[in-house]
């Protein structure tokens, strides 16, 4: 509960006889009346009260100098030591100039290679960095969308993207639940910011952005970039903020807006929302301008100054992205986006809050009913699976059968043709043996009657020689 200052009226007696509560509740009264019983004033000291006995604390009031003042100081002195670090996502189409401008945010070379525009699917490619300004030590992580809107098919391209990003949900997570943690030194990849770059058609957001946006707006900080602004005239780039700005409402699309709670950064940061998206020019080669270098990009027509507000809105970003809101871009991710994804896993893995009667139990009760729940979806599962093995096993014992009579059947079939063609075999063989017995016998009578006729010629052949013979004699 949060204390206000509250203006409170100070009455000046100047008759002891006028004893009306200066509150204007009409009752007469003392002085402790006025603190104490008045009705305009018991609301007010009754929710103390509850409060204080609710939350059993006391407020009370210090004699002297005690210390914990330093308390901040602690923390800067702790968080310098610590070192800070910080996570930026690069979303948008090979080319737009990603590199370019993170290069020119942080005033240095990151030496990263072109991409090809050939890329097969999207991958993403991180890189960490150490960055030291004054004593202050930044590790800072830029992640590059490589192949990004390279190809044909772009259905799923922003899918690794949003994997990449609750990997990091879930790495996170996963040292959070461990029994030895040690998040003070652990490496927080979590992404702090999205840096989507939009190319500047000067018509409208692609179906792609606004799926992907759509996609990514409740696990980032999306600050929409317009990139190569210096390709649109001011009157085209003007129009073309107001017409994505109202896609981005009209389709539902939460983009990041700059904190106006704190009364500090307040007014500007609601002046900045004003100029969202930021149209940025990103170059790292300086050009002399009138007597003095400066960034900027050189061209035919004239040249574009990459720290001139009038020219781009790269300072704005520069001064919003880093020097203004780099805390609340961390906190926003530690406290929005992790704590929905975090709270949506662990629904998913059955822990709750408090139970039916808004109760609250321990983690060994969560665990011993997660525990007992999924032990009896794994005993019913095992029982549908036996279950239906058994019906299985019955419908293949069935066919097996069916099977086993369809070849009892063939082989009958088959059995009783061969029967039957063994016994046309069996009579074609007795017929044939009997046609060989009686071509032996007619062989054996002809070689009879053959022998016969021969003889018989012989003797009559011999009776005429000897005729003969005897004749010439």
């Amino acid at each position: 509960m949060r204390y206000h200052l509250t203006p409170v009226r100070i009455a000046a007696i100047n008759k002891a006889s006028n004893n009306k509560c200066w509150r204007g509740c009409g009752e007469k009264g003392t002085l402790v009346y006025c603190w104490w019983e008045c009705r305009l004033v018991q609301p007010l000291w009754k929710t103390l009260w509850f409060e204080q006995k609710r939350e059993k604390v006391r407020s009370l009031t210090m004699c002297g100098h005690v210390g914990f003042e330093s308390l901040p100081d602690q923390l800067v002195n702790r968080s310098i030591h610590q070192g800070f670090c910080f996570n930026v996502l690069c979303v948008g189409e090979t080319g737009i100039g990603k590199s370019t401008l993170i290069d020119t945010l942080f005033n240095t070379n990151f030496e990263d290679q072109e991409s090809s525009h050939f890329c097969p699917h999207v991958r993403l490619k991180a890189q960490t960095y150490e960055l030291q300004e004054c004593n202050i030590r930044l590790k800072l992580t830029i992640v590059n969308t490589v192949g990004f809107g390279d190809q044909i098919n772009k259905e799923e391209s922003y899918q690794p993207i949003v994997d990449y990003i609750d990997a990091q949900f879930e790495a996170y997570l996963q040292e959070e639940m461990k029994i030895k943690r040690s998040l003070f030194n652990y490496h927080d990849s979590r992404i702090h910011v999205c840096l989507y770059f939009i190319s500047p058609t000067g018509h409208s957001l692609k179906a792609l952005d606004l799926l992907t946006m759509k996609s990514l707006d409740s696990k980032v900080n999306i600050i929409p970039v317009i990139a190569k602004a210096d390709a649109i005239s001011k009157t085209e780039l003007h129009k073309f903020k107001i017409k994505l700005m109202s896609e981005l409402v009209s389709n539902g699309i939460q983009i990041y807006h700059f904190p106006t709670d704190d009364e500090t950064v307040a007014k500007i940061n609601a002046s900045m929302n004003g100029h969202l998206p930021f149209a940025v020019v990103g170059s790292t080669d300086e050009v002399k301008v009138g007597s003095k270098m400066a960034k900027a990009r050189q061209y035919p027509w004239g040249v574009v100054q990459v720290e001139n507000e009038d020219h781009c809105d790269f300072v704005k970003l520069r001064e919003m992205l880093i020097c203004t809101n780099m805390e609340d871009l961390r906190e926003q991710t530690h406290t929005r986006h992790y704590e929905l994804y975090r709270r949506c896993k662990l629904e998913e893995m059955g822990f709750a809050d408090g139970g039916p009667e808004n109760t609250q139990f321990s983690l060994q009760e969560t665990y011993k009913a997660k525990l007992h729940e999924f032990c009896g979806e794994c005993r019913r599962k095992e029982e549908e699976m036996k279950q239906m093995l058994t019906q299985r096993a019955k419908e293949k014992d069935a066919l097996l059968r069916e099977a086993e009579r369809e070849l009892q059947a063939k082989f009958e079939h088959l059995r009783r043709v061969h029967r039957e063609e063994r016994a046309k075999l069996e009579e074609k063989r007795r017929l044939l043996e009997e046609e060989i017995i009686s071509f032996s016998k007619k062989k054996a009578t002809s070689e009879i009657y053959q022998n016969q006729t021969f003889t018989a010629t012989g003797g009559h052949l011999k009776k005429d020689k000897d005729h003969k013979s005897s004749s010439f004699m």
